[in-house]
């Protein structure tokens, strides 16, 4: 687990969600599974599996020939990063604005609307 989380752009993003999904993974794999969902070039995954190691994101560990790379950074300290970070830029720090916003520019389906209920049941359980 990194002592601080590093900032991710949303391409290196793509490489960790693939890692998340298995790992250790060889970068020949990594770059197979990025391939066939994009039109990125073999050096360019590459390039963004190396930065992801300089911040300290993966670690590469050498198995004979060849490395397996794993995530350090969890997919939840991402999420929780970034989540964060939108909240203050954009909302100051504040979770009932981005809950309006959203009740008012975005679809919210009967479900989303069931378990935004669940959470505040259970934050107003929690706080009793």
């Amino acid at each position: 687990m990194p002592s601080t989380i590093p900032v991710i752009s949303e391409a290196e993003s793509l490489v960790m969600h693939v890692l998340w999904r298995k790992a250790p993974q060889t970068s020949e794999e990594i770059v197979g599974a990025l391939q066939t969902s994009s039109d990125w070039h073999e050096k360019t995954i590459r390039t963004l599996l190396n930065r992801l190691l300089g911040k300290g994101a993966v670690r590469a560990e050498k198995e004979g020939r060849r490395y397996l790379y794993s995530p350090i950074l969890s997919r939840e300290q991402w999420q929780s990063h970034e989540s964060r970070n939108l909240l203050d830029r954009v909302f100051g720090g504040k979770v009932a604005p981005l809950l309006v916003h959203f009740s008012r520019n975005e679809k919210l389906t009967a479900k989303d609307i069931a378990e935004l209920r669940k959470l505040i049941d259970a934050i107003d359980r929690k706080e009793s």
